[in-house]
């Protein structure tokens, strides 16, 4: 097949968009090409909200088929957590049959270059994004997120993630010349001429295993990142949540075979119900590089097992929120309320435990008691959530039984100062949508550490009464080091405590939001500028994204040549 994307195409089209993502993540300043609001949507080539959920609807009951050899059998399965059966069937494959056809295309994706490399991975990110609207149907419908959520996050947050990985790829690939000429001087002899050639060079096949919650947002990192770099990419989507994924192979594949190269350099692993192909995959000798997001169990297991791999893994932790003092009391209140109700606290970056010294805080409203905060922030949740509407849009749906499970056995771990209650949706009457749980716990009992020393995923978050801000900062250490953490957030008054409180997380290496009382919440992080994660505790051993994070995808291959 002739190529209909020329070199020059791409590279006219998106060295631009490249050249400001090198910026931006230089400057570390607010940058998107990705526009955050539907209604951008429906224009030069892109669907416009009617167009996109009609295009995903239209995908319900059907097969996706993607052209990719050793395809043995259909499978499917997803249903959403808002009730709907998708019925979509995805090719199974035979895995000795594929990955061999995936390694075929390796050299000319290789020796196509780091520019060529980037420019193409930006051309499928373009068309995902002109598909924003049916990929945020496809995103709500396997992950139980809010429509906006889904939206925003499985959209344009996705693809700025993805980007952000591309460019971070291309910097660290042409860090090091194509050529250089070594002359090394001899005194009366001649000297010692070389010309050297240094290529990047793949790793091999990297496995993408996506998550349930987030697949396109923590999946286009380390998908973007191992392609930019040479590497031959499978996907192996959360059985539960197979669309968002299977449609951006799709949309690659597609780009791929435009561009002349072949389209076997990206596929999809779907499995059976109950197949369990992530252990399989991920020991295979092809497999070089693995990008997984998950529990702590399977991640850790990943690290230990898969040895011929390179393994970048986000897993579980116990996130922080230290109340000591602050100056704007109800903007607190509201932040935090919003921090523990967004997706249903179905985020690893969503706070679990609140320390608050047991004598209580100083505020702009005067002293407040440890009771009085814990009342005053259920009253904040309540008010949020109130309005039945309001609250299905912020809580979207329970992912999965497990996290309904985890949050009515919470309410059993001590007292309860806001108890969860049952929304209906009237759009999707079989969604489970619940209100949030906080529970009230004496950091100083050893039957209330089991509670709080765990990760307890979902809409659960404790009130933890400790000594003082020495304590909770002393606790904040051991919490980080022994569970890890994805975030970990502050609020006081007191320079001596943030001092302290920032000292702790530079230590534990842990990402730290202070006094946060508007609109930017300790559970979001903005691509080109905020790092998710930062690898440095039990969290997570990557972060997204940084050099680490792709220069470790690819090796430099050196060639000498006496001149």
């Amino acid at each position: 097949m002739a190529a209909e994307l020329t070199a020059h195409q791409l590279i006219a089209q998106h060295r631009p968009t490249l050249d400001q993502a090198l910026e931006a993540i230089r400057t570390r300043a607010y940058w998107s090409p990705h526009p955050e609001h539907p209604k951008a949507y429906g224009e030069h080539g892109s669907l416009d909200a009617a167009a996109g959920k009609a295009a995903f609807d239209a995908l319900l009951g059907t097969r996706l088929d993607l052209g990719q050899p050793g395809t043995d059998d259909w499978t499917g399965g997803e249903l959403s957590p808002y009730g709907i059966e998708l019925g979509i069937t995805y090719p199974h494959a035979d895995i000795d049959v594929l990955l061999p056809a995936m390694r075929a295309g390796q050299r000319a994706w290789r020796d196509a270059g780091a520019e060529i490399r980037a420019v193409v991975c930006l051309e499928i990110l373009k068309r995902i994004s002109d598909r924003t609207h049916e990929f945020a149907h496809a995103v709500m419908h396997t992950s139980g997120q809010a429509f906006m959520m889904a939206f925003q996050a499985g959209g344009p947050h996705a693809q700025d993630r993805g980007l952000e990985a591309v460019a971070y790829a291309y910097v660290e690939q042409v860090r090091t010349p194509e050529t250089a000429e070594w002359t090394k001087p001899q005194g009366k002899r001649d000297p010692l001429v070389l010309t050297k050639t240094f290529v990047p060079v793949p790793r091999g096949i990297a496995l993408v295993i996506g998550c349930n919650t987030f697949p396109t947002w923590n999946g286009y990192p380390g998908l973007f990142a191992s392609l930019a770099t040479g590497n031959a990419v499978l996907v192996k989507p959360h059985p539960r949540a197979v669309l968002p994924l299977a449609l951006t192979v799709q949309v690659a594949r597609q780009v791929l075979a435009e561009a002349g190269f072949d389209p076997n350099l990206v596929a999809l692993a779907a499995e059976r119900p109950g197949e369990g192909i992530a252990k399989t995959l991920a020991v295979r000798p092809e497999i070089r590089v693995i990008d997984y997001t998950g529990s702590t169990t399977f991640g850790d297991w990943l690290e230990t097992n898969a040895r011929q791999a390179q393994v970048y893994t986000e897993k579980a932790g116990v996130n922080t929120v230290i109340v000591e003092s602050t100056d704007d009391y109800k903007g607190m209140l509201s932040n935090l309320a919003f921090s523990l109700s967004l997706y249903s606290g179905q985020m690893c970056t969503t706070p679990q435990n609140l320390l608050i010294p047991r004598d209580g805080i100083t505020t702009d409203e005067g002293p407040k008691s440890y009771d009085e905060v814990v009342a005053d922030l259920a009253r904040s949740v309540d008010g949020l959530l109130g309005d039945d509407a309001r609250a299905n849009a912020l809580l979207g749906a329970i992912v999965n039984p497990d996290v309904k499970a985890r949050l009515e056995a919470a309410a059993g771990l001590g007292e309860v100062a806001l108890a969860s209650r049952e929304i209906t949706n009237p759009e999707f009457p079989k969604a489970v949508v619940r209100t949030p749980v906080i529970v009230k716990l004496d950091g100083a009992k050893p039957d209330a550490e089991a509670a709080y020393m765990s990760e307890c995923f979902g809409p659960v978050s404790f009130a933890v009464a400790v000594d003082s801000a020495a304590d909770a900062i002393e606790l904040l250490r051991r919490t980080v080091r022994e569970k890890g953490a994805m975030t970990v957030g502050a609020y006081t008054t007191s320079e001596e405590v943030e001092q302290a409180v920032e000292e702790a997380c530079l230590e534990e290496c842990a990402q730290l939001s202070l006094n946060l009382t508007g609109g930017v919440y300790v559970n979001q992080t903005a691509a080109f500028s905020d790092f998710h994660g930062s690898g440095g505790n039990a969290a997570a051993n990557a972060a997204l994204c940084d050099g680490a994070f792709v220069a470790n995808r690819f090796r430099v291959v050196e060639v000498r040549r006496e001149a």
